[in-house]
């Protein structure tokens, strides 16, 4: 390879300088490279199948690498020798410093040839690279390295965080089995973990994505996990939680005494059919809880019947009230249309339209439907409809 004239003393520098800022930036990259999480994690890992193959490969690419930078740096090395020989260097010193920076420098020593391919005593051959050839050959084994660890990483990195959450569930539950004395099995969850794991380590290249079993692993895992605190919570807070429930079993039985007057009121002046009276809660629900009391069951089934006694005693108190507004409305609702059974009567008066006889007849209709006891809201509201199309034959 021929390498031309000298460089000169200002491109020596240049191309010397250039080349320490070039061996300190790959000399990082291998640094960070070598720290990595997950080049550690795999150095240490017992692997195998398409993981293993490839994390092969990636450190045999790794120690070329290395190999290369060493000879790579010792070059520089030499460089920087040849040029601190001297305050300003000669022409000797010019044509090293070219041979170095700018010729083939690099040695390596070639791999031994197998016994069948050697003759008797024949010597390696060694390889002879320029720097830009040794930084090429070293980009592309960082690139091997770096792929199979992205590979790695893009199961590693959303799996692994999930599988620690779900393992972190599991031991809680145990931890929480243990102080409640109660036992809650989330299923065989630990071998499918223990196997999720293996798979996930030891191979995460070659195995399938795992998302549909970790969701199933998870959810199973977290809720038992939550099954069990609230069981713990309830143990714990039982006795405020229940005063809390007896008054609003009272509550209960406030709102339901407020329907039943309600519908005293209601049902003299309005026709009711039977499941309009209100329905009757409070009675069943103290029952239920002085069972709970009695029955001697375990927490997580107490904190359960709790639960839904709570859920119970809240909605029978919306409802008792809500059946009170209800019932109230209907004599608002026939007040409401007494008042427009007025209103359209003195509109027929204006218009001259009150002694028709038609719809004199369908304003007593309506008119005794509505002053009746009790009403019959339906028929009335019908009554009312008609009279007012015979006064404005639809309009308002």
């Amino acid at each position: 390879m021929s390498l031309g004239p000298p460089m000169s003393t200002e491109g020596a520098e240049h191309e010397l300088a250039a080349r320490r800022q070039e061996r300190d930036r790959i000399s990082a990259d291998l640094l960070d490279l070598d720290t990595h999480t997950t080049f550690q994690l795999l150095k240490g890992a017992s692997l195998r199948g398409a993981t293993e193959r490839a994390w092969n490969d990636a450190r045999q690419a790794a120690a070329r690498m290395w190999a290369l930078f060493d000879r790579y740096a010792a070059v520089l090395d030499e460089a920087e020798a040849v040029r601190a020989r001297r305050r300003t260097p000669g022409m000797a010193e010019l044509s090293e410093l070219t041979r170095l920076l700018g010729g083939p420098s690099v040695v390596l020593e070639s791999a031994r040839r197998p016994l069948e391919q050697r003759a008797l005593g024949e010597a390696d051959e060694a390889e002879t690279l320029t720097l830009d050839q040794a930084v090429a050959r070293m980009d592309i084994a960082f690139g091997v390295v770096t792929a199979a660890m992205q590979a790695v990483d893009s199961i590693w990195n959303p799996v692994l965080p999930r599988l620690r959450q779900a393992e972190g569930d599991l031991r809680a539950v145990a931890e929480l089995q243990r102080e409640l004395g109660e036992s809650l099995r989330p299923g065989a969850v630990e071998g499918d973990l223990a196997r999720l794991r293996a798979n996930v380590v030891e191979d995460p290249i070659g195995t399938a994505p795992h998302t549909a079993e970790l969701d199933r692993v998870g959810e199973l895992v977290a809720a038992a996990r939550a099954d069990l605190e609230r069981a713990l919570a309830a143990r714990r807070g039982y006795p405020e939680r229940r005063e809390r429930l007896l008054a609003a079993i009272e509550d209960v039985r406030h709102a339901e005494a407020q329907a039943r007057l309600a519908y005293g009121r209601v049902v003299v002046k309005i026709a009711l059919p039977p499941s309009a009276a209100p329905r009757e809660r409070s009675a069943e629900l103290a029952a239920r809880l002085s069972g709970l009391d009695a029955s001697g069951e375990g927490w997580l089934s107490r904190q359960r019947t709790l639960a839904a006694l709570e859920g119970d005693s809240t909605r029978a108190a919306e409802q008792a009230r809500a059946a009170a507004t209800a019932l109230l409305g209907l004599v608002a609702r026939r007040d409401e249309l007494r008042g427009r059974l007025l209103a359209v009567q003195a509109k027929a008066e204006r218009t001259g339209r009150a002694e028709d006889e038609r719809a004199c007849a369908l304003h007593e209709r309506a008119r005794a439907l509505l002053w009746s006891a009790p009403c019959d809201l339906r028929e009335a509201a019908a009554a009312v409809e008609r009279y007012q199309h015979a006064i404005t034959g639809g309009g308002r």
